[in-house]
Formats: structure tokens, sequence, C-alpha cells
């Protein structure tokens, strides 16, 4: 049985070790996914092979098998070894949160500036997923309340305003029949500077408190992300917050398709991942994926997402039933925050201590699969979703490591001390400079 945060095992290819893969020429994505993604069009090839050869291997299953490939058991039986279904939905949910990237207008110089390239008809379609089979119905935006951030050539990237943060889409008829229900789809993009992440990490652990019946002081969430969730621009005539905006539109979607099967899934990429579980926990806390005694599964994908909320907000989520899968990478360091030191790990002694300070611990939840993946010459890599995306659809370039057999807790704390080593955050400050400098490159 496999338990949530455990990590697993890949069949049928053998796994590469750490070492092949930090030389193989082939672990770049292949195609412009993320914004700190460059690639070569040997490996479309290659990616498109594995993807092709893995769907048309599962077409029919989805349809009597969605409600376990959306997490309704736990994965149990799907994750180890990664079943071929699952790996197909994973990638395709990552496509659509890809989406938000390739649609994200980083040129200052554009009317569109920090808002989506396309309209919400022809936007799949510009970004390549024009065949999806979804339509979308709603774009949202998020207010940064938290701190100017600034590019380099001072370009600023933060303000008082929304910024187009993902979209919210709806499977048509023909899909709906593929998938076995009708799916309603909220993906969020992640930060796009280093800086962002910095911000919305400073903050501590405050109450959630969306309910405003039952205000459940025990479940905290890190104040950065809920900041970003619930703040507004504060304007008479502004624009609402993220949250109004999300849940305005999927009370309104869901009220539409009521009479149907319905699935929520809710995928997002680092910080996105983030507002992806903050949004499912806020759906079921509310009940507004229950009608007439009947529940609406919801699911999140997180891709290099980072700890969301304390023991008391994982436990919650579990009993309201939200279900988390994690697709992590053991070497990126975002899935390590917050809680370098104080997480799910530590909050109990000897196994059955429960420390203190334990509701001050993060906790992640739900299911990892941990996957692992660098380059010495570029390590930004190691938290872009292309790569992710790219090894999941080649499962014979893909190792995936038992929780065992990782010394990362090592690292990660050895990580943190080395950061008091001048020479040692200059390196990391180097690598947060190329990840900017990448993004910068594709406004040109």
């Amino acid at each position: 049985m496999v338990k949530p945060n455990e990590g697993i095992s890949i069949a049928p290819a053998p796994p590469l070790t750490l070492q092949q893969l930090r030389l193989s020429p082939k672990l770049s994505p292949t195609k412009n996914i993320a914004p700190s993604v460059t690639t070569s069009t040997d490996n479309i090839a290659m990616d498109r092979h594995c993807s092709n050869s893995s769907s048309s291997s599962n077409t029919g299953r989805l349809s009597s098998m969605w409600r376990e490939v959306q997490g309704s058991k736990n994965w149990e039986n799907l994750v180890d070894p990664l079943d071929s279904l699952l790996r197909s939905e994973i990638i395709r949910y990552g496509e659509f949160v890809a989406a938000c990237y390739d649609a994200f207008d980083l040129d200052p110089n554009s009317k569109r500036y920090l808002n989506c390239k396309y309209g919400k008809r022809s936007m799949l379609s510009e970004v390549g997923l024009g065949e999806s089979g979804y339509q979308v119905t709603k774009y949202i935006y998020a207010t940064p309340d938290i701190i100017n951030h600034v590019f380099p050539n001072n370009i600023s990237i933060g303000s008082s305003c929304g910024k187009w943060i993902g979209y919210i889409a709806v499977s048509n008829d023909e899909e709906t029949k593929r998938l076995g229900r009708r799916d309603v789809v909220v993906t969020f993009r992640g930060t796009v500077t280093i800086p962002e992440w910095i911000a919305n990490l400073m903050s501590s652990l405050t109450p959630a408190s969306l309910d405003p019946h039952n205000p459940r002081p025990q479940v905290k969430v890190e104040a950065g992300f809920l900041s970003l969730y619930t703040s507004n621009e504060d304007k008479k005539f502004g624009l609402g917050s993220c949250r109004e905006q999300l849940l305005s539109e999927i009370g309104r979607v869901v009220n539409k398709y009521k009479g149907e099967e319905l699935s929520i899934t809710l995928a997002g990429h680092s910080m996105g991942s983030a507002l992806a579980l903050l949004l499912a926990y806020d759906i079921a806390e509310l009940g507004l994926n229950t009608h007439d005694d009947h529940t609406v599964p919801v699911t999140v994908f997180s891709f290099g997402g980072p700890r969301v909320g304390n023991s008391g907000f994982k436990e919650r989520c579990e009993e309201l039933g939200v279900k988390v899968l994690r697709i992590t990478n053991v070497n990126d360091p975002i899935t390590k925050l917050p809680g370098v030191f104080l997480n799910e790990n530590f909050r109990v002694l000897g196994g059955k201590y429960e420390v203190p300070w334990s509701c001050s611990c993060y906790a992640h939840v739900g299911v990892e699969i941990l996957l692992d993946f660098f380059k010495m010459h570029n390590p930004s890599c190691v938290h872009d979703l292309g790569t992710y995306l790219s090894l999941l659809k080649c499962p014979k370039r893909l190792h995936v490591q038992k929780e065992e057999d990782i010394d990362f807790i090592n690292k990660a704390k050895e990580f943190v001390i080395s950061g008091l080593n001048f020479n040692a955050a200059l390196q990391w400050k180097n690598a947060a400079m190329n990840m900017v400098n990448m993004v910068q490159s594709q406004r040109t």
C-alpha cells in the first residue's frame, strides 16, 4: 500500500542512475513549456513518440477508471509502479499548466504585459492545445500584496494591480464522453522571478479562516500564499480577489452541469500548486462540490510545489476528501520549503511523542511521486516544469527514487548552513540570475 508522501519506483524501464542523468544530453525538455526552458528539436520527436505510444494503449481505460486516476483510492496500485494511464493524465494536466507559461506575456513593450497574450476562445489553440477538448471559460488574476518585485534593467513585475495567473476550462461533450465525466480544470502558473519566491516564503503560518461560519483556528497556512489568494485591488471598482473570481466561476460551472457526472481538477506548478491546494481546500470546506448529497471529486496535481500549511491543514484536507498527487524532484529546493526543519518529519520524537511546537510545523499533503534529475551546468532545471514533463513522457529516461534511498534531508541541512557562507550563497545567487536571464531572453 502506498502511503502519503512516500516515494515510488517505476516500471518497466530500468532506472538511470543519478550520475547518468547528470551527464545525459537528452535531459533538456522538448519544447518551450516554462519560462526557463529552451530545447532541441531532436527531443520533440522523442517526447511525441513516447506520449503517443502510451496514450494509444490507454484508449478506453480512462472512462471506466477515472475515479481511481483522480485519487479515489489514494492512487493505490497506480504509483508503484507508475501506471501508464495515470502517467498520461499527469502529463495532460501538466501541459494545461504549461499553457499558462506559454500564454503569459513577459514583453514590457506589449499592451498585454503581465497578462495573457490571447483571448479565451483562442488561447488553447495558440499554445498547441487546440485538440484538447476543453474550452476556457474564465481567466484568473491575482493581486500580489507582499512586495514590489523588480526584474533586472528596472522592469517592474510587481504592483498592486492584478496579474494573469491562470484559467478555468471545461471539457466539451466529446471529451466528456472520453473522460467518463465532465471535467472542470483550473490551472495556475508559478512565479516568474526569484524575488517573488522570496516574498512568498518569508511569511509565517496564519489561520486560513476561509469558512466564516467555522474559522477553524488550528488550520493554518503560509501567510504569503493566503495573501495572494485573498487580496484584491482595494478599489471601489477594482478587480476582486483571486479567491472571489475562482469561487464564483466554479460555483457557476458546477451548477450548470449539476445533473452530470463531474470532477474538479486543479493543477499548478511551483507557487501555482500552492494556490491550487488552497482552492481545493476552500471548495471542499465551503461545500461547493456537494449537490443533493452527491460529492464532486476534488483533485490536485501539484508540480514542484512547496508546503502550504501545517498538520492541521493537512488533516482537514484529508477529512474533506481532497486528493493531492505531488510530482516532485528530490533535488528541487522549492519542494522542501517552507519548513526546511519544522516539518512533518520533525513533529514527533521517537515515533510517539509529539513536540510542543507541532502545530507550527509545515506538512505536505497527499501522495508523492519522487523524480530525480539534475544538470550541473544548469542548476535551475531542478525546478523546471518542462524537465518534469519531458522525463514523464519518456520513462526510459526517468529515474524515480524510493524515499529511503534519498539523502536530501542532510543535503537540505547542509544547504541552509552553507547559506551562511558567502561563496555558497553566491553560487545560488548566480543560479537564480540564470533563471531570470532565461526568462528575459524569451522576450526578444
